[in-house]
């Protein structure tokens, strides 16, 4: 089986496209790579972006890029995708630094842009800003979350880290704990998206630059028990959610175990269904606000 290799970009549509580059420019710490009348294309370092700004009707994560392992054919790949029943198509740049892109959508509408080759942006961080290291994941509300985790599983190769009960999947693609979660709602629709910092001080630091501009948490500091990370919860100029955490589990693939840490609950740390709810949320005890999770 062909699979997706890594997160690279998420695209968003927003009807504030110029409070958004501000939000993500100015205090995320994101180089405005490209600009045209209606996108903008902005990279934490490396990639040549990682977050795709459109010009909207309303605020929502239109799509997701996903980077394959070098020399994967792209035909092959669109020959394991059709075969699950899905329409593709074959898109030449949908993106400025994409050639060439198998695009469909998943189970729950959500764009997929699948390709091999891209262009670096051949900028690094910022020296203002909060200044991530990369973009770590993206979270949705699903309606039906078992079928939607089914999806990603079976067709475009994650595995499963960890379940809250039975309503909230982490899903991973590489070493990362989770790349995509998915969690019950009433609607469809993009719960948050996560930036990588480098450690609690990059936190510390990143929630006095939100205090700067009078940006209050959501939630936060928390370490979660699922994934173990620290982070923080803002919203952007849209009142999407932006999660900046550090300290993430990670996951050897041949031993099926993840890397030690002291937080851990057992030794060693496999991937389980967290029947305690408060404990996966949050090990430090603070719940989530009232309605945080749809």
């Amino acid at each position: 089986m062909i699979k997706v290799n890594r997160i690279v970009y998420g695209a968003f549509q927003t009807p504030d496209l110029e409070g958004q580059i501000d939000h993500y420019s100015k205090v995320m710490g994101l180089t405005l790579v490209e600009r045209g009348d209606d996108a903008a294309y902005l990279s934490t370092s490396g990639d040549h972006h990682t977050v795709v700004l459109r010009k909207g009707s309303a605020a929502k994560c239109d799509a997701i890029g996903f980077q394959l392992a070098p020399g994967i054919d792209l035909d092959a790949y669109a020959k394991q995708i059709e075969a699950n029943g899905l329409k593709t198509t074959r898109q030449s740049d949908p993106q400025p630094n994409v050639k060439d892109a198998v695009v469909f959508e998943d189970s729950k509408g959500t764009k997929m842009e699948v390709f091999v080759e891209a262009e670096p942006s051949g900028v690094g961080f910022q020296g203002a800003g909060i200044s991530p290291n990369k973009l770590g994941h993206i979270a949705f509300n699903c309606t039906d979350v078992q079928s939607d985790v089914k999806f990603y599983c079976d067709v475009l190769g994650f595995k499963v880290s960890d379940w809250m009960g039975d309503f909230f999947a982490f899903l991973r693609c590489g070493p990362d704990h989770h790349t995509i979660n998915l969690v019950a709602g009433q609607k469809v629709k993009m719960h948050h998206i996560a930036f990588e910092l480098r450690d609690w001080a990059h936190i510390r630091d990143a929630c006095d630059w939100l205090a700067k501009d009078r940006i209050p948490l959501v939630w936060g500091p928390v370490r979660h028990g699922i994934g173990h990370n620290l982070s923080t919860y803002h919203r952007n100029a849209d009142g999407q959610i932006i999660e900046l955490y550090c300290e993430l589990d990670r996951v050897n693939e041949e031993l099926d175990l993840y890397e030690p840490r002291r937080v851990h609950q057992e030794f060693p740390q496999r991937g389980k269904v967290w029947d305690d709810i408060q404990l996966a949320a949050n090990m430090w005890g603070s719940p989530p606000p009232e309605g945080f999770l749809d």
